[in-house]
């Protein structure tokens, strides 16, 4: 059997940062996506409702790259009680020819955060518009801090305003962004006021009931909804679909049954019928994003198998070229 490669979480850490390739790769693979021929099957999940968990599984084969990864993604979002991180996990890479075991990725959730926040980042650099520069980040957790950092990336912000249940942890994660980014970042106690303020708003959170209600989204702002990605989730009132210019799911069918948009369509506000431009028709262009300043934007990002399969190649071929990792034969 061909030799295995293992590359741990700082071996991770250290070939694929949150940067400009990270998420060029990320938008290539929403491109791909768009052409037709990547085989995404519907997510796998695995409840774990007596510890507020979850287990996701995703994967895609995306034709002309020679891997693909399966991703499986715990979440348990108790274990902050426990001095733990809400979410951990593993990558398995595979040749696409033969089918064999090439690499074990052990990121602890880390490649996951990073192609989420390059989701985001992607979302913005095609959906915002071009003089956003205020961010409200709804969340406090890991992905809140890279999403904002992803902002940063794509469009010239200049400050940003952070909500979340608890307030000790808004402002510890403000304090590490003003550190990080030299940004003005503040901490707001009113969701509202916040999410008014905003050119961009990004919300992080694992809620199981609307935070934000869709008569406080105005004119103009891109809505970048992360946090909803199983049936029980939902961070935006489902009115907001019928207040939007525009919606952009990452993959229809999967946002009909784990996004947002699953439940504007339980509540009846949009036919399951509807067909909407996903992020990669944009990206690819065959379809037009913003098309004036004062759109209302929402993008619903409920995380792809396919972007898992392109960071996961990404980190193997940075790792190939710096010699990282351990060789495991079997």
């Amino acid at each position: 059997m061909p030799d295995i490669k293992i590359l741990t979480e700082t071996d991770l850490r250290n070939l694929v940062p949150l940067d400009s390739d990270a998420v060029d790769c990320v938008e290539q693979g929403f491109t791909t996506l768009a052409g037709g021929r990547v085989v995404m099957p519907p997510i796998m999940t695995l409840p774990v409702s007596d510890h507020n968990g979850e287990v996701c599984v995703k994967t895609a084969y995306v034709p002309g790259i020679s891997s693909f990864a399966m991703k499986m993604s715990p979440g348990f979002f108790d274990n902050p009680k426990l001095g733990l991180p809400s979410t951990t996990g593993l990558m398995v890479v595979f040749s696409s020819r033969t089918g064999i075991l090439e690499a074990l990725l052990l990121d602890n959730g880390y490649l996951t955060d990073v192609r989420t926040a390059a989701a985001g980042a992607v979302a913005a650099r095609h959906l915002a518009r071009e003089d956003a520069a205020h961010v409200c980040i709804i969340g406090a957790g890991v992905q809140a801090k890279m999403q904002l950092k992803a902002m940063t990336l794509v469009r010239g912000i200049k400050s940003a305003v952070i909500w979340a249940r608890d307030t000790a942890k808004a402002e510890a994660a403000a304090a590490s962004l003003r550190e990080e980014l030299g940004l003005e970042t503040s901490v707001s106690t009113d969701i509202r006021e916040a999410v008014l303020s905003a050119d961009i708003v990004v919300t992080t959170t694992p809620a199981a009931e609307p935070l934000i209600k869709a008569e406080w989204l105005q004119p103009g702002q891109l809505v970048i909804a992360m946090g909803s990605d199983q049936e029980h989730k939902c961070e935006l009132e489902p009115a907001y679909l019928t207040k939007a210019d525009l919606y952009v799911p990452d993959s229809q069918a999967q946002c009909a049954v784990k996004g947002e948009l699953r439940s504007a369509i339980e509540a009846g506000l949009i036919p399951e019928s509807c067909i909407f431009t996903e992020l990669g028709d944009i990206t690819a262009g065959k379809a037009a994003g913003r098309h004036s300043d004062s759109d209302l934007i929402i993008a619903d990002l409920t995380g792809t198998g396919v972007q898992d399969t392109v960071i996961a190649t990404l980190a193997g071929s940075r790792a190939d070229a710096a010699g990282a990792g351990t060789t495991f034969t079997s």
